[in-house]
C-alpha cells in the first residue's frame, strides 16, 4: 500500500480557538478537577472554576502590559503547573506562545525570542534570569520579562497589574482570534543547524486534541488522570496535555524525573506518557531489582510469559496453559510492575523514538498497553498512532483521524492534512523544502502495509552508504543496542567505510550494579574498564542481539566504548534526546578512524 487516509471526526469551525475549553469547561463541568498540584509533599485539587479565574487574572495583566493580538511571548520553565496555567493566558489574550527548553543555553535562547520577535519571555528560574540578562542587550523588541518563582511570582505579579481591566476586554481579544491564527511557534530542537520555528495554528492544535480523543476514548475523559513529566516545550507532551485537560481529565506535573517514581505512587495516573528511554528504564529496574533479590529466575519467567501471552493476541489469542501462567505471573510480579507506576495505570503513550517489539510486548503483556506513536513538531505531535482497537507491534499505528500518510517512491513518508504545520516562521525557503503540493516531507522511511499501519525504517538523511554500496539504516541497530541495561547511547557508523561499527557510552545509572555482579572494583571508571573483557563481553553480546535485526552487509563489525556519556550539554544530543551525529562524528572523529585502522 503507498497511501491511506483517516476521515476526520469533528471538523474545526473558523471561529473556534485553542483558549475556548478553559471556558467551556469552567462553565459547563465548573466542579471538575482539571488539574492536582503538588505543593509541600501533598497534591491539591483545582477546579475548572479555578483554573478559568487564574487564566483570566493573568491574561488581564499580559494585556495591560501591552501584549497584543499575535505578539510572541516566550516561555522557558520546567513542567510545572504554571506552564500550562501561562500557555492558556497567553493565548486567552490572543498573543501567540513560543516554548524554550528550560536547558537551553544563553545563545539558544536569544536565537529563538529574536527570530521569533518575541515581545515579553517568562522564564521560570534566577538562573534562567541570568541567562537571559546575558542577551537581553541584544533582543531590542523584548519589553518585559517575569519570573514564574521568586520574590514577584510571575503569576502573581501579572494578575495583580492586570486587576484593573475589565473581563470581557479579555472575552472580547479572545473571541477574536480565529482557528486559522496563529497558537504557537515551537523551535525543533536542531539535530542540525540553527532550530527552526514550525508555525502552528489554533486549527492545527483543535484537530490534533479531536483526533487524540478519538484515538484514546478509554484513557481520556473525566474520572481519568495523566501525570507529567516530559518538557511541556515538546510538541508531545504538549498535545496530550491539552488533550487530556479538553476532555476533562485530571492533569498534574512533575518537573524533576528523580521523583517520579515517588509521584507515581502518590498521585496515582490512569495513563502516562514517555518516550521509550522512560519505558526501557522501568523494565531493566525492576529486572535489575528481581535478579539482585535473588529473584532473577522467577523474573525471566514472568517476562517470558508475559511477551508470550502479548503475541499469542495478535495470533488468535493465548491457550489455556498459557492463561493459567499469565495469572500465576500476575499475582506474584506484573502487580508489583504496575504498583510502580502508581497502580491505577492502564495503558502509556510513547512516542519521539522507537520502542522496540520485545518491549512492546512485555508492557502489554503485563497489563500496561504502551500506545506507540509517530509524528513530528510539524504534525502538532502525533500523525499516526497505535489504539486500543487497532495494534500491531512493531508499527506505529494508523494515520490520526484527518491525516493521510503516503510513501513516495523513495521509501519517504508524506503526510497531509489538519495537523500539518503551515510553515517555518520567517523561513520561505525551508518551508518550499518541507510542503510539495500540500505534503509535508517527514526526512523519515517508512513502509505501510495492508491495513493502513505504519512501519519507521529509518531517517532519510542518516542512511549510511558503506563503501560497498549498501544502504544502512542505522536506528534499527542503534534501538537495539540502547534497549540493553548496559547502554545509554550509540551511534552507528560507516559511511563510505568498508564495515559498519558502532560507537556506544555505558549507563552510568546502571554502571555501579554491574560492576558488583562482575566484582570489579566500586571505584573503577568506565574508562579504567573500557579494555575490560568482561564489560566487552557484555556490550559484544548487545551488539551480536542487535545484528540479529539486520543482513550481515549491515551488521556492526567493530565497536568502542567511550569514556563518557554524550550529553546535551556538549551538543551531543537535543533535548528530546536526538542525536546530533554531525557533532558527535566531530567530537570523535580520533576514535572513528582508529575502528578503521587499528
Amino acid at each position: 500500500m503507498r497511501e491511506y487516509t483517516a476521515p476526520s471526526v469533528q471538523a474545526v469551525a473558523e471561529d473556534e480557538n485553542m483558549a475556548d475549553v478553559v471556558w467551556v469547561n469552567a462553565e459547563r463541568f465548573g466542579d471538575t478537577v482539571s488539574f492536582r498540584r503538588h505543593r509541600d509533599g501533598s497534591w491539591y485539587d483545582v477546579t475548572a472554576r479555578e483554573f478559568a479565574a487564574e487564566v483570566l487574572a493573568v491574561a488581564k495583566g499580559l494585556m495591560t502590559a501591552g501584549i497584543g493580538k499575535g505578539d510572541r511571548v516566550g516561555l522557558m520553565s520546567k513542567t510545572r503547573y504554571e506552564w500550562t496555567l501561562l500557555d492558556f493566558a497567553i493565548w486567552a489574550a490572543g498573543a501567540v506562545s513560543v516554548p524554550i527548553y528550560e536547558t537551553s543555553s544563553a545563545e539558544q535562547l536569544h536565537w529563538i525570542l529574536s527570530d521569533s520577535g518575541a515581545k515579553a519571555v517568562l522564564v521560570e528560574t534566577a538562573e534562567h534570569a541570568a541567562t537571559l540578562e546575558e542577551v537581553r542587550g541584544r533582543l531590542p523588541e523584548l519589553d518585559n520579562a517575569w519570573q514564574i518563582e521568586g520574590d514577584k511570582p510571575a503569576v502573581s505579579a501579572l494578575s495583580a497589574l492586570g486587576a484593573d481591566l475589565a473581563d470581557d476586554q479579555v472575552h472580547e481579544r479572545r473571541r477574536s482570534v480565529r482557528a486559522a491564527d496563529l497558537a504557537t511557534i515551537v523551535y525543533t530542537s536542531g539535530t542540525t543547524g540553527r532550530p527552526k520555528g514550525v508555525m502552528l495554528t489554533h486549527h492545527n492544535l483543535l484537530a490534533e486534541v479531536r483526533a487524540d480523543i478519538n484515538a484514546f476514548p478509554q484513557l481520556m475523559g473525566a474520572g481519568n488522570s495523566l501525570l507529567l513529566f516530559l518538557p511541556l516545550a515538546h510538541i508531545l507532551a504538549r498535545a496530550i496535555a491539552l488533550t487530556a485537560f479538553t476532555s476533562r481529565a485530571t492533569l498534574g506535573h512533575t518537573p524533576d524525573i528523580k521523583d517520579l517514581v515517588a509521584d507515581l505512587g502518590t498521585f496515582r495516573p490512569t495513563f502516562v506518557v514517555a518516550v521509550p528511554r522512560v519505558f526501557e528504564k522501568v523494565y531493566n529496574g525492576a529486572k535489575l531489582k528481581a535478579h539482585s533479590e535473588g529473584k532473577g529466575k522467577i523474573f525471566d519467567a514472568a517476562e517470558a510469559t508475559a511477551v508470550a501471552y502479548s503475541q499469542a493476541k495478535d495470533t488468535g489469542g493465548a491457550g489455556l496453559g498459557l492463561r493459567l501462567k499469565h495469572a500465576v505471573f500476575d499475582k506474584l510480579v506484573y502487580t508489583k510492575l504496575r504498583a510502580a507506576l502508581g497502580g491505577r495505570c492502564i495503558a502509556a503513550v510513547s512516542g519521539g523514538a522507537p520502542l522496540g517489539a520485545r518491549l512492546a510486548h512485555f508492557f502489554r503483556g503485563i497489563g500496561v498497553p504502551v500506545f506507540e506513536g509517530y509524528g513530528l513538531t510539524e504534525t502538532s505531535a502525533a500523525a499516526n498512532v497505535n489504539t486500543e482497537g487497532a495494534f500491531k507491534v512493531g508499527t506505529v499505528g494508523r494515520p490520526v483521524a484527518g491525516t493521510s500518510v503516503r510513501i513516495a517512491e523513495d521509501g519517504e513518508v508524506l503526510l497531509s492534512g489538519d495537523v500539518v504545520f503551515s510553515g517555518y516562521w520567517n523561513n520561505e525557503q525551508a518551508t518550499a523544502e518541507a510542503i510539495e503540493d500540500g505534503w509535508f516531507h517527514t526526512g523519515d522511511l517508512g513502509e505501510l502495509d495492508d491495513d493502513g499501519f505504519l512501519k519507521i525504517t529509518g531517517r532519510k538523511k542518516e542512511i549510511i552508504v558503506t563503501a560497498g554500496g549498501k544502504n544502512v539504516a542505522p536506528s534499527v541497530l542503534e534501538d537495539t543496542l540502547k534497549a540493553h541495561p548496559l547502554i545509554s547511547q550509540a551511534m552507528v557508523v560507516g559511511d563510505q567505510r568498508p564495515f559498519i561499527a558502532a560507537l556506544v557510552t555505558i549507563d552510568e545509572e546502571f554502571f555501579p550494579t554491574w560492576k558488583s555482579q562482575r566484582n570489579k572494583p566500586e571505584s573503577a571508571t568506565v574508562p579504567d574498564l573500557a579494555d575490560d573483557p568482561d564489560l566487552l563481553a557484555d556490550v559484544q553480546a548487545a551488539v551480536d542481539e542487535a545484528n540479529k535485526q539486520v543482513s550481515q552487509a549491515e551488521s556492526i563489525r567493530k565497536f568502542t566504548i567511550l569514556p563518557r556519556d554524550f550529553t546535551e550539554a556538549g551538543g551531543e544530543i537535543t533535548p528530546s534526546l536526538k542525536l546530533k551525529r554531525n557533532v558527535v562524528s566531530k567530537n570523535h572523529a580520533g576514535t572513528i578512524e582508529s575502528l578503521y585502522t587499528r
